[in-house]
């Protein structure tokens, strides 16, 4: 058996060590979404390094563990902070994760982040749906030996973003009176931020939104069946649109300050993804 397969049993069979519990979606909360884990009810906490050769989380706004209980009902598993490509790992464990909850059971994901806007129409504090990606910067996570278990060698990517999750996310933020933008993410390395030539290309290129996660893992779930829902908060405006530098500080004061907004949108997807 392929070693990353036997990697991601062995932390599977951990996990179903502590629970039976079968997630019908899975949450990853991006930067400034770490609180949305107390809406989880009657949650069991796993922390990412009780799990033998799981990658653990090294940025600050991200805890580090697994989240499994109910929201509005659905049960889910929820990621209270991500692992990324910049902090040293493998893209196949950066990965790791989405593939054990899809391995769990869950049929349906939903991928948030913090995101620079690209689209001069945007404004910091704006909740972007994700359509489509551009993932030509970072490695592919399905580089190297296919998984044959979890899907097939050349999977298609022509809807990563479900259709009907999507529509399900607009009646959401219509319901709740959030304005909701819509456009195209790209995926940088990082943890550089991008320069003022490289946002200019990347408009060229068509992204509206640019960030350091989500389109390898949105990937990854494509190639295990994994029904896709994204969304990006716009926290600030990409380098060179606005005369001043850019920092993380000024990142996590926006997530913070649109926190409730973002948590209300989420709450009422899950509920509404349930007969999508």
């Amino acid at each position: 058996m392929n070693q990353m397969m036997e990697k991601l049993n062995r932390c599977v069979e951990v996990i179903r060590e502590k629970t039976s519990f079968q997630p019908e979606a899975a949450l990853v909360l991006g930067s400034g979404l770490g609180g949305f884990g107390e809406m989880v009810e009657d949650a069991l906490r796993i922390p990412y390094a009780s799990i033998p050769g799981f990658p653990v989380s090294t940025v600050p706004g991200h805890a580090g563990q697994f989240i499994l209980g109910y929201v509005r009902g659905v049960p889910v598993i929820v990621m209270q902070g991500r692992v990324h490509y910049y902090e040293g790992y493998p893209m196949e464990d950066v990965v790791m994760p989405i593939r054990i909850m899809g391995m769990l059971g869950a049929k349906k994901l939903i991928l948030t982040n913090a995101a620079g806007g690209v689209n001069t129409a945007f404004t910091p504090g704006d909740l972007m749906l994700l359509e489509d990606h551009i993932s030509a910067f970072v490695p592919s996570p399905l580089r190297g030996e296919n998984l044959d278990a979890l899907g097939t060698r050349f999977p298609d990517m022509s809807c990563v973003y479900d259709r009907h999750l999507r529509q399900a996310a607009e009646q959401a933020a219509e319901s709740r009176g959030i304005a909701l933008q819509k456009g195209v993410y790209l995926q940088w390395p990082g943890p550089n931020y991008e320069s003022p030539a490289e946002i200019r290309m990347f408009r060229t290129l068509g992204a509206d939104a640019v960030g350091m996660s989500t389109v390898c893992e949105a990937i990854a779930a494509r190639h295990m069946g994994l029904r896709v829902c994204a969304v990006s908060c716009i926290t600030n405006m990409a380098c060179g649109i606005l005369p001043q530098p850019l920092s993380h500080e000024e990142v996590q004061e926006t997530a913070s300050r649109v926190r409730e907004k973002f948590e209300s949108l989420i709450l009422e997807m899950i509920g509404r993804f349930a007969d999508a």
